[in-house]
């Protein structure tokens, strides 16, 4: 799956929050409603969030150094790992304050019209970005469920931007029907039962994106379909006759690290061995250009060796060897 940055995902977002912010801090400033208050909020930590993603994105274009050899692509997954911290705290804790003093202070509302006439705009401008966020999304998850989309993407802006529109999107019509109940009932404890709401589903999607932001940031594997590729392009049956164990790494979105022990007969010259391992890396580049990274090594391939399985031992976070000693 192509890692794409949703440049035009993230702006759209960014534009819809900053205008959807204003209108709803005006919309509290007329009515008084708290609900309208958690949302303003919560499209301004939103704006503040596609503002980390472009950071993020920009950074991660920096060429490597000999302090980071394999570069920063991982930018993008710290920055990430950010929205969905102030998503968490900003957004969503915030949200549950308010509504929490809203249902112990109730009060009604002032101007009722302001904040529905807000709250149809954002979901209108909020549908707007949402669209493009799927029009984006679909260019890239093939036939993948959205849930198997999220979980599996390596690029983050995406999933990101996919979830805070979602959820804002929801957090609109929670708004707007704890604001209609608070209209019609007189009663402003609506209004507050809203807010926490709003505040709850925020925190819910903060820790959804911490989980999948935090699997980036410790380092996941290629897919299994850019893994069989890698498998194909390395074997050419002749020098090279097999794989005995490969490991992969996403040092960023659109860099991938490739180790592998190659198996090779025993009667190779050197010259043969060093001429298969060049061949075997510019097949697995042309096959999956991704692959920036790849380190190669011959061994003789044994039955015998391959029978008694992997060694956890020689797999980092295996079991510890001085354990006892």
């Amino acid at each position: 799956m192509s890692a794409s940055g949703g440049s035009k995902a993230i702006v759209a977002a960014l534009g819809a929050n900053l205008a959807i912010a204003a209108s709803k801090f005006v919309a509290f400033a007329f009515s008084g409603s708290s609900s309208m208050l958690a949302e303003g909020v919560h499209s301004l930590a939103d704006s503040g969030n596609q503002f980390l993603l472009l950071i993020g994105g920009k950074r991660a274009q920096r060429e490597a150094t000999p302090q980071h050899p394999f570069g920063y692509g991982r930018e993008r997954f710290i920055y990430a790992f950010l929205v969905s911290i102030v998503l968490f705290s900003i957004g969503g804790m915030f949200a549950i304050y308010e509504g929490y003093e809203k249902i112990q202070h109730p009060h009604g509302l002032d101007n009722w019209y302001w904040p529905v006439g807000v709250l149809v705009f954002a979901v209108i401008a909020e549908g707007f970005s949402f669209r493009t966020a799927i029009k984006e999304s679909n260019e890239l998850r093939g036939s993948m469920s959205w849930a198997q989309f999220i979980r599996r993407a390596k690029a983050p802006e995406l999933p990101v931007v996919l979830l805070e529109d979602f959820g804002a999107l929801i957090g609109l019509v929670l708004a707007l029907g704890g604001v209609g109940l608070a209209v019609l009932t007189g009663d402003g404890i609506w209004d507050g039962i809203g807010t926490v709401c709003i505040g709850v589903l925020l925190v819910s999607i903060a820790l959804v994106l911490a989980a999948e932001t935090s699997s980036l940031l410790l380092g996941e594997a290629a897919g299994p379909d850019v893994i069989r590729q890698i498998e194909s392009a390395t074997v050419d049956g002749e020098t090279v006759t097999g794989i005995i164990h490969m490991r992969t790494l996403h040092l960023g979105p659109e860099e991938l690290l490739v180790a592998a022990k190659i198996a090779v007969r025993h009667d190779d010259t050197a010259t043969q061995v060093a001429t298969a391992i060049d061949a075997a890396e510019a097949r697995i580049r042309a096959t999956v250009p991704i692959a920036r990274v790849i380190y190669l090594e011959p061994d003789i391939y044994s039955e015998a060796e391959a029978a008694k399985g992997p060694d956890p031992e020689a797999t980092p976070g295996g079991p510890d060897r001085t354990a006892g000693h």
